[in-house]
């Protein structure tokens, strides 16, 4: 179905079209507001509040840049919103993070399924190190596959501060991982 129709049928109050894009985009909802909140009872009331916006703003939706970007543009905003809103509140644990952040992996042999989740699960982990701005851009580029351009509309930030933070977060990343590798060598 294409993105006109789609939004034409939810317009007309078609709730199964609603399903259908809520079907199609909670993935990228999820995480957009993942990569800032780390609080899972946050994470699915933010999700739900971005549809809520989502359906309540769609007939202002004037397709001057993808439904995807505008989703998370939302998505984004509301995820601030919220965290600018909250009170400082404990963190979930590791075990929780990764349950929240394991993507569904498609190949059969158990040991390369292990070795895949292991691997997504550290550099998700060490992604999560990475101070809020950074954090968010990277994934939105590496784990998003976002162009610079979707980042900028989304953020609201300068395509020039956007590769930068892109930069300066890959530099840290890889600071973060050879300085990880030295403590688990040194034991």
């Amino acid at each position: 179905m294409k993105e006109t129709e789609l939004i034409n049928q939810i317009n007309n109050g078609n709730p199964q079209a609603f399903r259908f894009l809520v079907k199609q985009y909670e993935r990228l909802v999820f995480h957009v507001a993942a990569r800032l909140l780390n609080q899972q009872e946050d994470l699915e009331d933010i999700c739900q509040e971005v549809f809520i916006k989502v359906h309540q703003k769609l007939p202002e939706f004037r397709g001057d840049s993808k439904l995807s970007t505008w989703i998370a543009t939302i998505a984004y905003r509301v995820t601030i919103n919220h965290l600018k809103k909250r009170k400082p509140d404990t963190d979930i644990d590791d075990n929780e993070r990764e349950f929240l952040h394991a993507d569904m992996i498609t190949e059969d042999h158990p040991q390369k399924i292990a070795e895949t989740k292991e691997l997504k699960s550290y550099v998700r982990k060490m992604i999560d190190e990475l101070p809020e701005q950074y954090k968010t851009v990277l994934s939105l580029y590496h784990l998003e596959e976002m162009g610079y351009k979707e980042i900028v509309e989304i953020t609201g930030l300068p395509v020039g501060t956007v590769k930068n933070y892109i930069f300066r977060a890959r530099k840290m990343l890889k600071e973060l991982i050879e300085k990880s590798e030295l403590v688990n060598i040194k034991h």
